[in-house]
C-alpha cells in the first residue's frame, strides 16, 4: 500500500472495513443508493392517469365538433 493513500485515507484498514457499523452504514447507503435511483427513474417517465384508460361513464348525445360526421 502507497504511504500517500494511507495517509489521505483512501483505503480504510480491514479491521474498519469488517466491523459492524461500517456494514450497517454500507447497506444504509445501498438502500438510499437504490431509492434515489428508483425516484428518478420514476420522475423521467411519463405521467400515467388511470382515467385515461377507463372507459367514460358519460358520452355526449351531439357532436360539439365544426365536423357533423366527427367524433364525439
Amino acid at each position: 500500500m502507497s504511504p500517500l493513500l494511507a495517509t489521505l485515507g483512501i483505503v480504510f484498514p480491514e479491521s474498519l472495513v469488517r466491523s459492524h457499523a461500517f456494514a450497517v452504514l454500507a447497506a444504509f447507503v445501498a438502500i438510499n443508493t437504490m431509492v434515489y435511483v428508483t425516484l428518478a427513474v420514476a420522475k423521467a417517465l411519463p405521467k400515467v392517469f388511470l382515467g385515461d384508460h377507463l372507459p367514460r361513464a358519460y358520452e355526449r348525445a351531439e357532436t360539439r365538433s365544426i365536423h357533423p360526421d366527427g367524433p364525439r
